[in-house]
């Protein structure tokens, strides 16, 4: 019986705290229905309580003095009115047995008449009181005050179930533009932003031709042998670790990461923004990338592990952009120039970045090159290539010629401008 009592109990503190107004200051809609209260039943205060399980909380106190803060409950008149079935009314509090000891019998403000309405809410619970009190004893209500006592505590329920409803469908709403906040923050990660704006405003994407863009292609040497000597987990996270060095790389030089598929990691540069820059951006890119893996790998070296060697390839050429799939959004490139730029990485070596001519003639200016001749490619036939060797020395800023110095930067703007370096 009492563990049944103490559940009830709980549920009923629980419902009276989720309309959120324990310990919220006075507000003029409750104000006005306390004051109705009291001009009602002719007494010259009125007041709203919220009870829980150990205090008795104002929500309005019209005709006494604002207290902000809660008081016990056992030592009120409205805790035994908030807990009845209906109207308690008490002539004189001071010949009242029960309340005759109140410390607001007793001392100020010097209650004698009470009479108060349980706040009942449609599922039964008791969550306060709506009183009005005089400081003379008196005759009981009339049967006009005491009706207008009860419909002006369903009209405080009332209110407090409209402002629950209303605070309920504020944090719908928010949780609603959080949700949408989200879905449109990972859709920018997997979309580039200005395609993912596209889709959001069309609900498509319309493919589009560039008529230049670098891609390039990076493939570490050797993975499969290295995936049989490894723990499946190992293996994923440092896949996870290099990739993410990767992407942070392209985004730096302004290259758009596309997909990884297995060991390989595929970035484009001058989409969906076209620019002048592409292929400056994808050989800076790399040399980067490059100089990251040399890193890691000493780092391995010294803890005996194996090094992983990652071969580069980069061309540049016309290619067609777009959108596919529906519940899987994928943005992707297609188009002869994403074929030769693997043909680029396939006949590299482990270490090194290949490039195209068409790579070379467009960044000979800023770049030192090993000529390689001309070398056959699958279903491509002989082309030219050339190994990256790094920036040139006037443009570099470190001794591995990958970072650019100032000087590279003036150059790289003129390029982005249109002169004087070929696009």
């Amino acid at each position: 019986m009492g563990d049944r009592l103490a559940e009830e109990e709980a549920a009923r503190v629980a419902a009276v705290r989720s309309y959120g107004l324990i310990g919220t200051p006075p507000e003029p809609d409750y104000d006005r229905i306390a004051d109705m209260a009291a001009r009602s039943t002719a007494c010259p205060a009125g007041l709203i309580n919220l009870l829980d399980d150990k205090n008795l909380w104002s929500k309005s106190r019209c005709g006494l003095p604002p207290r902000n803060h809660p008081v016990p409950r056992e030592l009120f008149m409205c805790s035994t009115a908030a807990l009845g079935a209906d109207l308690l009314e008490v002539p004189d509090c001071q010949r009242d047995e029960r309340f005759a000891h109140f410390p607001v019998v007793r001392g100020e403000p010097f209650v004698r008449f009470y009479a108060g309405m349980p706040l009942i809410n449609r599922q039964g619970y008791h969550l306060g009181s709506l009183c009005v009190v005089d400081f003379a004893p008196r005759e009981r209500l009339s049967l006009e005050q005491r009706e207008a006592l009860r419909c002006l505590s369903h009209q405080v329920v009332t209110l407090m179930e409209l402002r629950r409803s209303l605070a309920e469908l504020e944090r719908a709403r928010e949780e609603a533009a959080a949700e949408r906040d989200k879905s449109e923050r990972l859709l920018m990660s997997i979309l580039p932003q200005s395609v993912a704006r596209e889709l959001k405003e069309q609900d498509r994407v319309e493919p589009r031709f560039f008529d230049t863009a670098s891609i390039l292609f990076a493939d570490f040497q050797s993975f499969t042998r290295l995936a049989e000597r490894m723990e499946p987990k190992s293996l994923v996270d440092q896949l996870n670790d290099f990739f993410s060095a990767l992407d942070a790389i392209a985004e730096k030089n302004g290259l758009e990461m596309l997909k990884t598929i297995g060991d390989a990691y595929m970035c484009v540069g001058g989409v969906p923004e076209e620019n002048r820059t592409h292929a400056v951006d994808a050989c800076l890119a790399a040399l980067q990338m490059q100089a990251e893996m040399a890193s890691a790998n000493r780092q391995r070296e010294r803890m005996r592990l194996s090094r992983w060697e990652v071969r580069i390839g980069i061309h540049a050429g016309p290619l067609i952009a777009g959108v596919v799939g529906r519940r899987k959004f994928t943005y992707d490139v297609w188009g002869d120039a994403v074929n030769v730029a693997s043909r680029m990485e396939a006949a590299g070596a482990p270490g090194r970045i290949n490039v195209s001519a068409a790579v070379y003639e467009r960044t000979r200016e800023f770049f030192d090159f090993e000529p390689r001749g001309s070398i056959e490619a699958k279903n491509k036939g002989l082309l030219d290539m050339f190994f990256l060797l790094g920036l040139k020395p006037e443009f570099a800023a470190d001794e591995a010629r990958a970072l650019p110095n100032p000087a590279f930067a003036a150059g790289y703007e003129k390029l982005a401008a249109g002169r004087p370096y070929p696009l």
